[in-house]
């Protein structure tokens, strides 16, 4: 009943689409004209329209026909012959429909044509006369996608189309844009480019805090078919103010990588033209304001003021609890609204398999025997029951809660660490605000406690809860009809669970000494089981990350208890006591957490200690120096890591953060400052990556839930971003857009390559893990930072 209900509540809440096609064609529409270069005008051109399917109650026809045995776990629904959407839901009762489209598509070969065009006015001399472009260049994407039958797709696309003039136009003329045979009606520009927004000046919507000691915009362009544009150093930009257009600073145009320089070790260069930067750190008198470049245009506009990145770490935090399973998201918490996920209370079943996670695909794959991620699981099911199963946070594409998503809750739990006042003052809005404890630590304890419910009485942790297959097409998580099964105990995932428990358990000491006790407790029966399973094993090879977490759980577990036998067996461990060593190396050990613990504490093995912090201080020197070769200033805590699942869009730079903590080093806040950028819309696509925040930011990511009830993305969902378009080769989404496309995806640069579709993973998708959780972190840092190295402690 409080299934329906709350299901119920959602259609109220939401209305009723209609799915009948647009009635009317929708002719091509010019949506934006503005300068991107003095002699350079560009047109951006929209066509298409989506109306998206939705759930409405299915009422059975005679013929109807539930086709189930092809394309995965979906109920395909086919009357008349024809498929129109698939059933969801345990009782079939619910259809969700296809897409509907409507839309013309451009005349691309006519909009390419120099002769298209005529440019006149009456305010300029240069242009008295009718003008035709000099060459006519063009780039298309597109920016959502219909799926209006099984398999067939309609996109609609944003074509930008630059038309190259034999002269630069006149700041303050009046423009009249003619086009031949009726592609579109005369257009009226106004060159005023201290007003007009520009695609080539490029700034952080999220702004900066008024002492960040960096703050900069860049100016760049690829032109499609046009290729990259170049742009003159010294050209002037302007700081401008919104609210009365006064300028409150200028200075000159400066190169920051040309299109042909290397960018990171695999020699590539991901932007494919010429990036400038515009520097105006020194600025910083709080208000709103905007970016003009001289004769081209303004970027979006973006604030100054001491509240900045504490604004934006909340609105990260809270993309957490907008993934909370096992509760309703209501509207008092946020304009997202949810039933109830996946809670016994509405007869979810959750069944036991015998196979932990750390030996499937969706873990470590430790026995090299699963095929396909969830055949091992679904191999081991059992009949058996796991009581208590639910909470925690799911992923994107998917209501999987695995032992990976507590980085999470470790992240926010050493930032209470280092920033203990600055953490315990600051609300988050969530529904636990009420209460005495700091609302972040409220969000650590939300991911911790699934695993602790799941815990079993000899103490060992289960590796999360996971469906048979991936979603059925159309169902929300409210609705799960597919199989749910928690892994078996496993040693990897009781070492990682004990770890952070421990840390909540010292944190909670001083708030809530029963909790604490029970977290304490928890936390050792957890290390306990993972020890005698590991003295027990019988796996040829165990993968690094064991070790890692069972090094990392030692420390914790020290800290905590003060007992040497876990100090003992930290540095049996660690692979600092043989000589300086990499934080991380790839294959071989990831172990900067339980480095950044050691180092920290007052007592311990000085070698180890001296040899962890020469791991901080090189990996944050490495990253300084990635920086410096990068056109938008984006670095990698690991140089090595190629470009995509949230390399770009968010910034990897936690132990470079965790290095400024250690040392105050200048220069690695400061680069970090930088690294910030990009994810947060000083980037070719001007978007912000993190949905709710900003003027642009994704409207399509890979959410499941979103999708099935219309509602716009729920904020603070960090997403992979851009990706390394080399290496997507076979994704699938990229196969059907060879009309669509221009150029090709695969000549488009990298740092352009985010395209707002739902069903395109690699750049739509994230996790809890590697985009919400260090996003957080980072902007979370660069919130409760002081503003003097005196202040920090």
């Amino acid at each position: 009943m409080l299934f329906k209900s709350a299901f119920g509540a959602l259609f109220c809440f939401l209305g009723f689409i209609s799915h009948a096609v647009l009635a009317a064609p929708l002719p091509p529409q010019i949506s934006s004209i503005s300068t991107v270069a003095p002699d350079v005008l560009a047109l951006t051109v929209r066509t298409g329209k989506v109306i998206h399917g939705r759930q409405q109650p299915y009422a059975p026809q005679p013929g109807d026909r539930v086709i189930t045995n092809d394309n995965g776990p979906h109920r395909w629904l086919k009357r008349r012959g024809e498929y129109i959407g698939a059933l969801v839901g345990r009782n079939n009762n619910i259809m969700f429909g296809f897409d509907r489209f409507a839309g013309e598509p451009l005349d691309t070969r006519l909009a390419e044509r120099t002769q298209t065009y005529a440019i006149t006015s009456e305010t300029d001399p240069n242009y008295s006369k009718k003008v035709i472009p000099l060459r006519v260049s063009r780039k298309s994407r597109p920016i959502d996608m219909a799926q209006v039958d099984l398999w067939d797709f309609e996109w609609p696309v944003e074509h930008r189309i630059y038309l190259q003039l034999s002269k630069p136009l006149l700041p303050g003329a009046s423009y009249r844009i003619r086009f031949t045979q009726e592609l579109f009606a005369d257009q009226i520009y106004v060159h005023q480019p201290d007003k007009v927004l520009s695609e080539a000046v490029h700034v952080s919507q999220l702004g900066f805090r008024t002492d960040d000691a960096v703050k900069v915009a860049y100016l760049s362009l690829w032109k499609g078919n046009g290729g990259a544009q170049k742009y003159t150093e010294g050209s002037r930009f302007r700081v401008l103010n919104n609210e009365d257009d006064k300028e409150v600073f200028s200075g000159t145009v400066k190169l920051s990588l040309a299109a042909e320089k290397f960018e990171d070790i695999y020699e590539r260069n991901y932007n494919k033209t010429h990036v400038y930067s515009m520097n105006f750190s020194e600025f910083q008198q709080p208000g709103s304001y905007r970016i003009c470049v001289d004769d081209i245009g303004c970027s979006y506009p973006f604030p100054i003021s001491e509240e900045v990145w504490e604004k934006a770490f909340i609105t990260s935090a809270r993309g957490l609890y907008n993934q909370r399973s096992g509760i309703a998201l209501k509207a008092e918490y946020g304009s997202y609204v949810r039933p109830r996920t996946m809670h016994p209370d509405d007869g979810l079943k959750v069944f036991e398999s015998e196979v932990p996670l750390m030996d499937t695909g969706n873990g470590l794959n430790a026995r090299k025997a699963d095929k396909g991620n969830f055949h091992l699981l679904n191999k081991h099911r059992t009949s058996r029951l796991v009581e208590n199963a639910w909470g925690g946070y799911a992923d994107a594409g998917d209501w999987d809660r695995r032992i990976q998503h507590l980085i999470a809750s470790r992240y926010l739990l050493e930032l209470l660490e280092m920033f203990p006042h600055y953490f315990a003052e600051l609300k988050l809005g969530i529904p636990e605000s009420v209460n005495d404890l700091p609302d972040i630590l409220d969000e650590a304890l939300w991911g911790l406690d699934i695993y602790r419910r799941l815990q079993t009485p000899d103490g060992g942790i289960r590796g999360g809860i996971e469906s048979e297959e991936h979603t059925r097409f159309g169902e929300g998580s409210w609705q799960e009809s597919l199989t749910v099964m928690a892994y078996e105990p496993g040693m990897w995932s009781s070492y990682i669970y004990a770890g952070v428990a421990a840390r909540a358990a010292l944190w909670l000491q001083e708030y809530q000494p029963d909790l604490a006790l029970v977290y304490r407790r928890s936390a050792l029966d957890a290390m306990q089981w993972a020890e005698s399973s590991y003295k027990n094993h019988d796996y040829v090879k165990l993968s690094h990350k064991v070790v890692d977490a069972r090094n990392l759980a030692a420390i914790e577990l020290y800290r905590l208890t003060e007992d040497d036998v876990w100090h003992q067996l930290f540095l049996r461990t660690t692979v600092f006591k043989e000589g300086w060593r990499k934080l991380a190396e790839w294959q071989n050990h990831d172990q900067a957490d339980a480095a950044f613990i050691y180092v920290q504490l007052s007592e311990g093995d000085p070698m180890v200690k001296k040899n962890a912090m020469a791991a901080f201080e090189k990996t944050a020197a490495d990253a300084v120096e990635q920086g410096k070769k990068t056109a938008f200033r984006w670095t990698k805590d690991n140089p090595g890591a190629w470009v995509g699942w949230g390399v770009l869009s968010v910034p990897q730079t936690v132990n470079l953060v965790r290095a400024h903590y250690l040392t105050l080093d200048k220069e690695f806040v400061d680069t970090t400052l930088y690294a910030a950028q990009f994810g947060a819309g000083a980037n070719p696509s001007n978007m912000i990556f993190t949905t709710g925040l900003g003027v642009n930011s994704p409207k399509n990511p890979l959410i499941r839930d979103q999708r099935v009830s219309n509602q716009a993305p729920p904020d603070g969902i960090t997403l992979n971003g851009p990706h390394d378009v080399d290496r997507l080769r076979d994704q699938w989404t990229l196969k059907l857009l060879d009309d669509v496309m221009f150029p090709p995806y695969f000549q488009w640069p990298t740092t352009e390559s985010y395209l707002d579709i739902y069903s395109f993973e690699p750049v739509t998708e994230f996790t809890i893990q590697s985009t919400i959780a260090p996003n957080a972190y980072v902007w979370g840092y660069l919130a409760a930072r002081p503003p003097t190295r005196d202040e920090f402690n």
